[in-house]
């Protein structure tokens, strides 16, 4: 074959590499524009979701009954039947639009998860204008108060300058974020890690020096801070005031966002108080974090954030651990120092403390630690109440018998009066299994006293609350809740439960959440991130759902149960829950535990004016037990809203 004597042999090796750098520069264009159309798409899911919630809140109160049995009552004077209502109309969109939803999460299951910021960006500016952008009057109120400081201690910065890719614009901004501290007792360690990095230029300020090791600190506190990192002006100064109320804190981090090319912050991280098993999965403190000097380990690992805090966390009291709800300092998303992944720090740590431990890798570089079962195993207590429903609960106790593979169970099932004979020829049947057990209960319904009656049957070691509708989704899901179970200092284990649309129905409770508690992204996607990665993350929530809850018997009987007196229907969960927490135990949140919740997704509240009325008692009983602790979740963050269950921003902060 002839050669073009046009065309140049050594021309096609650049055309074919130019055309790859197109396609590659398309298929770029491509993915960002797909990430922008999902991200609306999940925006307009969790909208659409909200007044969802809303036109409920509505259909639920007090006015809209009363209205509603007023226009029943005319009707029926007037001997006519009412016609296509408004609420039938707006129940047929919501119809329509769930159709659509569970289509789009069905397609969306075979796909990788896409990362975007949680917070849309041009929200998050109108939120910072409005709640996070220093006045000059509070500026001078701040220079001001700091002067009656009685309590003024020198916090030493530590800053690495890495030896590649240090970009001179951020590291600028950075020394400027400093400099312009609103609190003037600090002083910058410069550490380089190569010797022929010119430091002297970088010393514009007397507080600003260079070392060789960053023993050479001399304040009472350390802070790291890296090259790309700013300060915000206040930064130090919240942290000082913080060191007036809590003076023995030794630890203290904050919430923080990230910056991109262009300057703006977006994606903030709003972050719980300490959360230890959130801490196992996720790096949350991220980079700049108070320690007391005096506490450091022998040999801190300043070039890896991770190792540091979890070598010196290990060695304090975890009450000495606190967290300032307010953005303190601003990341840069385009330059970071290499460090270890959190997988190998994390294995690191456990194989010197907790060499039991087994440390896997999780979703998006995160980790999930897995603990070991008590040797013997425990027998477990399953303990279901119900009344007839015969189809859910044969659904669950086939799933607890034949797709569980946690063996050691025994399986209560309290019949709360159950009159379908399908039913009851069914209860008959099963306890020809010796693992069954049948209590019968004709009282009226009160949650809270059927399990406590499970509960004083009950020979197990560890119990587990399920309701009657629940469907095993993966075969461990009992053995990863009981290790946690087990573990000394956990009171209760909480498990992620789904919609039969595939999506979320529980992933944790927060407290306050609709004047009073409510469940942590409720109706979000199944695929969807979430914020900042939690609903696939081990964590620490107030309280779970006693839907699907399992814990020690000990600590159920410590605590004294469930309420049967003031909550008989509502709330008792989240009321066990305060219990546990105040004798002292966590509460753990696991999305390893997967199970479909089959309740019905749009069921609503209960309309009878004497459920209505039950419904309010309980609802006084927890704010007058509890409205302390209702009004401000450690394991939330006052900066998100508690009108809705996806962590948008709240307006205002609380």
């Amino acid at each position: 074959m002839m050669q073009d004597p046009q065309q140049n042999p050594s021309d096609k090796p650049v055309e074919l590499q130019q055309q790859l750098a197109d396609a590659q520069a398309e298929i770029n264009r491509l993915q960002a524009t797909l990430t922008t159309e999902r991200q609306q798409v999940q925006r307009l899911m969790q909208w659409m979701q909200g007044l969802q919630r809303d036109i409920n809140d509505v259909y639920h109160s007090v006015t809209w009954l009363a209205g509603s049995l007023f226009t029943r009552v005319v009707l029926f004077l007037l001997g006519r039947k009412a016609g296509i209502t408004a609420r039938d109309h707006v129940e047929r969109v919501a119809v329509q639009f769930e159709t659509w939803r569970t289509h789009y999460v069905k397609t969306m299951q075979a796909d990788e998860l896409p990362t975007f910021a949680w917070h849309e960006p041009h929200e998050y500016q109108h939120w910072i204008k409005q709640y996070d952008t220093l006045s000059a009057e509070t500026i001078a109120n701040y220079q001001q108060l700091q002067q009656t400081w009685q309590y003024r201690p020198l916090i030493s910065l530590l800053l690495i300058l890495p030896k590649t890719d240090l970009n001179q614009t951020y590291l600028t901004n950075c020394l400027n974020s400093i400099i312009q501290q609103i609190y003037p007792h600090w002083e910058l360690c410069l550490l380089a890690e190569s010797e022929t990095l010119e430091t002297q230029a970088l010393c514009t300020d007397a507080r600003i020096r260079t070392v060789r090791d960053f023993s050479q600190a001399q304040g009472e506190f350390i802070a790291q801070i890296e090259a790309h990192d700013c300060l915000t002006l206040s930064a130090l100064y919240h942290l000082v005031a913080y060191l007036q109320q809590i003076p023995d804190a030794n630890l203290i981090y904050s919430d923080h966002d990230e910056l991109d090319a262009t300057g703006q912050r977006n994606n903030p991280y709003f972050k719980p108080a300490w959360n230890p098993d959130l801490f196992y999965s996720q790096a949350y403190l991220n980079t700049f974090v108070l320690y007391r000097l005096a506490l450091l380990p022998e040999k801190p690992d300043y070039y890896n954030h991770y190792a540091l805090a979890l070598s010196y966390i290990a060695q304090i009291d975890n009450a000495s651990i606190h967290h300032i709800p307010r953005i303190l300092y601003h990341q840069h998303i385009c330059a970071s120092r290499p460090q270890l992944p959190a997988l190998t720090v994390l294995r690191a740590h456990l194989q010197n403390h907790a060499p039991q431990l087994q440390v896997l890798p999780a979703i998006a570089g995160h980790t999930r630690v897995i603990y070991p079962l008590p040797t013997p195993a425990p027998l477990v207590s399953v303990i279901i109440p119900t009344r007839d429903c015969v189809n859910l609960l044969r659904q669950t106790v086939d799933g607890l018998l034949n797709q569980t593979d946690y063996n050691l169970l025994e399986v209560l099932i309290i019949d709360n009066d159950s009159r379908e004979a399908e039913t009851l020829d069914y209860l008959k049947l099963i306890q020809l299994d010796s693992r069954i057990r049948v209590i019968r209960h004709t009282a009226p319904f009160n949650y809270s006293e059927l399990n406590n009656l499970g509960v004083q049957h009950a020979k197990g070691e560890i119990l587990a609350l399920l309701n009657n509708d629940l469907a095993i989704i993966h075969p461990e899901w009992l053995q990863e809740m009981v290790s946690h179970a087990c573990r000394p200092e956990v009171g209760a284990v909480g498990a992620k439960l789904y919609y039969a649309n595939d999506t979320l129905q529980h992933a944790g409770v927060v407290l306050g959440l609709g004047g009073m508690a409510g469940h942590a992204f409720k109706h979000v996607a199944r695929q969807a991130q979430g914020y900042h990665w939690k609903p696939f993350l081990i964590q620490n929530y107030s309280a779970v759902t006693a839907a699907c809850l399992v814990m020690r018997r000990a600590v159920f009987l410590e605590v004294g149960g469930l309420d049967a007196k003031n909550l008989r229907v509502a709330f008792n969960d989240v009321d066990l829950c305060l219990r546990i927490n105040e004798a002292g135990y966590r509460i753990v949140w696991t999305p390893y535990a997967e199970l479909y919740h089959l309740e019905s997704a749009s069921r609503g509240l209960d309309t009878t004016p004497r459920k209505y009325w039950r419904l309010r008692g309980e609802l006084n009983y927890m704010q007058q037990r509890w409205g302390e602790k209702l009004a401000q979740d450690p394991c939330y963050n006052p900066n998100l809203t508690i009108q809705y269950e996806d962590f948008s921003l709240a307006y205002p902060p609380r």
